[in-house]
């Protein structure tokens, strides 16, 4: 059998799964020459696409501006200026002509909003660094023109959302949200409750109709064509819904995945999924499928567990957690941050940290000038996420404020670049930047907290001078410095995680041919701690040293300071 038939034969049985009760025959060719019909399709080893050298930077295209230039000519200057030598992997968040949610309510999916840039220029841009690109495939915008074609009553839009006469219970389907899922449309026939999961002018496309596949194929190939080498599915975990059950993690939905693993993997060696499904640990883990699925999964379990350990001084949970995490298999691995455009999710953390802890926690956000979104878990409101800066998360511990947020904010950092798995880091940590409570006020979205846009000018006087901008950069930039150069940092190298007490977060990490071993030790405390090197079983018949103050390691008993980070290696 040749391959291209082989590729036929695997989009029909993934399809014949999707849709069991059609003829899939036309369906699959269909597919198959919307991705290879210039261009046959090739077999690629499975194997890891990246490297210790990979850090991600997530940012919005209009984070920064500056006068009468397209934003990602400014994106590129701050790239030169800052961070040039620190990120090999640039998240663009939605860039996408939008109605709201900063991006994620996309109006039309293959335009690019005025001013922003052009796809030349993101091809451009894609020589350079690796483009991560959302897909916003649950939702679209009530102002698109497929909706738009359904309050129209005309084709194909009329067929593309999920409507009812009549409301019914929905109190046990998952949400994110604390809105009413069903909201009520007049279109030009009648009214129609529809789906929205996210919010009234987030619709839900519904998969159930072949055609509604077909776009988001072709949306795909699309994407790719213009540079994008990484695609995150934005909420996919509530793509599939089938009434009588709890509408998220379905498979159909796996196997829709499956499908996309699929084609992009017989298009190109360099084009990967990451799945953002904010989910409790073990349905987060299920999208890697058996290696079949999406090759990058967001460790959203990370943030909330980092910002436990860094207020309570206590690594336990966090130790134990990363205990429990299978190491990730070949041709996959994490995707880790502590900070992104959206708040701390708590979900993930349900399990994991006590309801009296979370409690305190949110208390503590709030002091600390935060705020707290709520999603509606059978007709009650829970947690759903802390939106604040990172930096001001860590202004303190649980019960002070003391002088050390940033050394916090640095170590908290240091243990996510220690970790099995690519860095992310989000623009605004890059900076420091503080709550914005300017822009929250004036979109009136928690969100909007850390969110906030810089005129190039104004960024560049906080950098210019003494200030938490400009340290929180320089320390950040060090260790990624240090980070890329050491084959034990290679997402897929040996970790194991040791125990040394809650004070000290621990781990050993050793590369692939076994030559480099990294001991990590990090004090999460505001007291300096004693630690005894005979308990990780160093062996001081070799050169240690600590990487990070380029010390050579001379005592088998040493201390930490506050929020200090050793990175201990044999060379």
């Amino acid at each position: 059998m040749s391959f291209q038939n082989k590729i036929c034969e695997q989009i029909l049985n993934h399809l014949n799964v999707i849709y069991p009760k059609s003829n899939n025959t036309h369906l699959t060719n269909k597919i198959f020459s919307i991705f290879f019909e210039k261009k046959s399709p090739k077999q690629h080893l499975i194997q890891n696409r990246w490297d210790e050298s990979d850090v991600a930077l997530i940012t919005y295209l209009d984070t920064f501006y500056d006068d009468d230039e397209k934003n990602i000519q400014t994106l590129n200057k701050v790239l030169n200026t800052y961070l040039q030598d620190s990120v090999s992997i640039i998240h663009l968040l939605p860039f996408f002509p939008y109605s709201s949610d900063d991006g994620f309510a996309v109006i039309d999916y293959l335009k690019i909003k005025r001013g922003l840039a052009t796809w030349s220029d993101i091809k451009k841009l894609s020589s350079k660094y690796k483009i991560m690109a959302d897909l916003v495939i649950n939702h679209c915008s009530s102002e698109s023109e497929w909706f738009q074609q359904f309050l129209n009553n005309q084709l194909p839009g009329k067929k593309f959302f999920l409507d009812y006469e009549d409301k019914f219970d929905t109190s046990k389907i998952v949400r994110p949200r604390s809105h009413d899922l069903l909201q009520l449309f007049k279109t030009k026939k009648n009214k129609k409750y529809v789906w929205c999961t996210f919010s009234r002018d987030q619709v839900d496309l519904n998969f159930k109709n072949k055609d509604v596949l077909i776009e988001f194929l072709k949306i795909i190939k699309f994407y790719l064509d213009q540079g994008i080498s990484i695609l995150r599915l934005d909420a996919v975990a509530f793509l599939w819904k089938e009434l009588g059950t709890n509408c998220i993690n379905l498979n159909e939905t796996h196997e829709i995945i499956k499908l996309f693993r699929l084609l992009l993997d017989a298009s190109s060696q360099k084009t990967f999924l990451i799945t953002e499904t904010n989910l409790p640990n073990k349905e987060n883990l299920d999208y890697f499928g058996n290696g079949n699925e999406a090759q990058l999964i967001y460790n959203f379990s990370l943030p909330p567990l980092i910002l436990y350990s860094m207020l309570y001084g206590n690594s336990t949970i966090l130790r134990k957690w990363l205990m429990s995490m299978p190491p990730p298999m070949e041709g996959t691995t994490y995707f880790n941050f502590i900070a992104s455009h959206d708040g701390i999710g708590m979900r993930p953390a349900e399990g994991l940290i006590s309801e009296r802890n979370i409690k305190a926690i949110l208390k503590r956000m709030k002091e600390f000038g935060g705020e707290v979104s709520y999603r509606k878990v059978e007709n009650k409101s829970k947690p759903y996420e802390i939106n604040i800066a990172l930096i001001d998360a860590l202004k303190g511990t649980i019960n002070n404020l003391d002088n050390f947020q940033i050394h916090r904010f640095i170590c908290a950092h240091a243990i996510m670049l220690s970790l099995e798995g690519i860095p992310a880091i989000y623009v605004h940590s890059f900076f420091g930047t503080e709550n914005d409570y300017a822009g929250m006020q004036s979109t009136k979205q928690k969100r909007s907290i850390n969110r906030k846009r810089y005129g190039l000018k104004d960024l560049s006087n906080k950098m210019n001078k003494k200030t938490i901008h400009s340290s929180v950069l320089k320390q950040l930039n060090s260790l990624i410095s240090i980070r890329k150069k050491q084959p034990a940092f290679h997402p897929n190298a040996t970790q194991f995680t040791l125990n040394l007490g809650e004070k000290i977060f621990a781990l050993w990490r050793q590369c692939q041919n076994r030559k480099q071993s990294i001991f990590v030790l990090c004090n999460i405390t505001n007291q300096k701690q004693p630690v005894d090197l005979n308990e990780i079983n160093l062996i001081f018949n070799k050169n240690w040293i600590d990487l990070i103050s380029n010390k050579k390691i001379e005592s088998k008993k040493i201390s930490l300071k506050p929020y200090q980070t050793m990175w201990i290696s044999n060379y």
